[in-house]
């Protein structure tokens, strides 16, 4: 990749790389003197304003701060970052030397955080030209992100573009985007066991590299936008994370013949009309038709696996006709050759689809609106398109000697059972369990012993006075939050599962309780057995 110059449109700031490095470290010091936290925001503005600002409203929370600032002389600093760098507001120059009091405004001038305001500092205080002169407007947004995944709870500060409450207008191309919902997602799906390499395709802002830090010696992140690798670097040296390399290259361009441990990538899946007049944003828009973003990973991404490597990403597939989805992602992945589990979290409809991505890049409604959404509908319509699945796809590329081959293909439309901060942990036992049962013939898996996890309850429904359940249901507290129908069988057999009988031996006492045959029973009860262990809600008794 060829170095930045300070011509380069993509070049943030003025500041060399070593330079760069030393005032990040003192914007380091100064947000957390100044307590710059989610938890700390959250105290400031209280629950109406932030949940105005996460509608895009943010007049409340600007009215808060007024408030706060002539109130309590203590939160001033925080108030005046909260209102510079989160409402995207311009605040005098005075204000932000004291609230950064080692970078100072200069510095952050040099980093490229802000300039010059060009307006009066604030909609309602009058000043004019004078306020103008002496206020400061934000180029970047900078704001405290917090976390919690298998290893703990943490917190960093995230930079990325401006967003369109900030600029009062729609979105540029190359804008690079901050954390987001498929963000937190991925991350949270992403499986927290340690790894010697990761690499993270289209990093974006960088924020699947950082979390890839918490467990991975080595991490490659890659992105066709210089500006993202930029902004990456800074919000890299910005929380003191190490270990991170950054190729600019579109997919796998970068690592060509290079294999990892693990794969991430929250790749540009949305789908979007290839017409003259359509915005192609980087950070969502692959360049592709229709899905083939998602295909092309797919099948692409088992050359840079290591043999029993995971790649995990998201994506959208769309619903052709009178076809199913996964008819086309089944060929996918068989095309791969690599071990699968695939779940699909939702559909939309191609109009509620368009509406979405469209109003995502800052189109507000109106003419422009309505032609955006003509384009989207033809191009849905020259495919048959009725409508759009999201979801989430896990990769694995089988060992030489593998005997525990994953296939799966399902639909999860509902509420996970947890906040998704520990879906990862969850796949990795799932995976762990299976290959443990799948090498297991019946007679071995009858000499198991299992044991209920802990975030498994059992619902028993009766009509009133009725002494015999009329449903019965078996619930995940946590991973996706399943619900399984058990028959008095399996029933009885999951509520004996306490580790000290096997499997074969309540089988067999079930079979004499209900005067059924003992070998039919248990040909019935152990492939249900078996994917109550693949779904982490029975495990190997240790």
């Amino acid at each position: 990749m060829n170095a930045h110059h300070a011509s380069d449109p993509d070049r943030i700031g003025t500041a060399t790389a070593g330079r760069r490095s030393e005032l990040l470290g003192l914007l380091r010091d100064d947000l957390e003197s100044a307590r710059f936290h989610v938890a700390s925001l959250e105290s400031l503005w209280g629950a109406e304003a932030a949940a105005a600002l996460h509608r895009a409203q943010r007049v409340p929370a600007r009215r808060v701060l007024d408030a706060r600032r002539a109130e309590h002389a203590a939160s001033a600093d925080l108030a005046t970052l909260a209102e510079l760098f989160v409402l995207g507001l311009a605040v005098p120059r005075d204000e932000l030397a004291h609230a950064l009091p080692g970078l100072g405004v200069d510095g952050a001038i040099e980093l490229g955080l802000v300039g010059p305001a060009a307006e009066p500092t604030s909609a309602t205080d009058g000043e004019g030209a004078a306020a103008a002169a002496t206020g400061i407007r934000p180029l970047l947004d900078l704001r405290p992100y917090a976390f919690t995944d298998a290893r703990g709870t943490g917190h960093w500060w995230i930079l990325s573009d401006l967003g369109e409450l900030s600029l009062g207008h729609a979105l540029g191309e190359r804008h690079v985007l901050g954390v987001g919902g498929a963000s937190t997602t991925l991350s949270g799906l992403m499986i927290p066991d340690a790894a010697a390499s990761v690499l993270d395709v289209g990093t974006g802002c960088g924020i699947q590299a950082m979390h890839a830090s918490r467990f991975a010696e080595r991490i490659v992140a890659t992105d066709i936008s210089e500006r993202a690798l930029e902004i990456a670097r800074m919000n890299v040296e910005l929380n003191g994370i190490d270990g991170v390399e950054f190729r600019l290259g579109s997919l796998f361009e970068p690592v060509a013949g290079e294999r990892f441990d693990r794969v991430v990538s929250n790749p540009p899946f949305v789908i979007t009309p290839r017409r003259d007049g359509v915005p192609e944003y980087e950070y969502r828009d692959g360049g592709m038709v229709g899905d083939g973003i998602v295909e092309a990973v797919i099948t692409g991404i088992g050359a840079h696996l290591e043999p029993g490597g995971v790649a995990q990403l998201l994506g959208n597939w769309e619903y052709r006709g009178r076809d199913d989805a996964f008819d086309r992602v089944a060929d996918w992945v068989e095309r791969s050759g690599l071990d699968h589990w695939i779940v699909e979290r939702e559909v939309q409809h191609v109009t509620e689809y368009a509406e979405t991505w469209i109003r995502d890049g800052g189109t507000r409604p109106g003419a422009d609106f309505d032609r955006l959404y003509d384009a989207w509908l033809d191009d849905f319509a020259e495919r048959g398109v009725r409508q759009v699945g999201f979801g989430y796809v896990l990769l694995r590329r089988p060992a030489a000697s593998d005997a525990t081959r994953l296939a799966r293909l399902e639909r999860l439309h509902g509420p996970l059972g947890g906040d998704g901060n520990t879906l990862g942990a969850h796949l990795s036992e799932c995976l762990a369990a299976h290959d443990a049962q799948v090498v297991l013939d019946d007679a071995d898996l009858a000499r198991s012993r299992l044991v209920i996890a802990p975030d498994v309850t059992e619902e028993r429904h009766h009509w009133p006075g009725d002494e015999n359940p009329t449903a019965m249901v078996l619930r995940q507290g946590g991973g996706f939050g399943r619900a399984i129908t058990l028959d008095t069988g399996l029933a009885a057999l999951v509520g004996a599962c306490d580790g000290d009988l096997e499997v074969g031996q309540i089988i067999a006492a079930i079979a004499h309780l209900l005067e059924v045959d003992a070998a039919a029973l248990a040909a019935e009860l152990l492939p249900a057995v078996r994917t109550l262990v693949d779904d982490g809600m029975l495990r190997f008794a240790e």
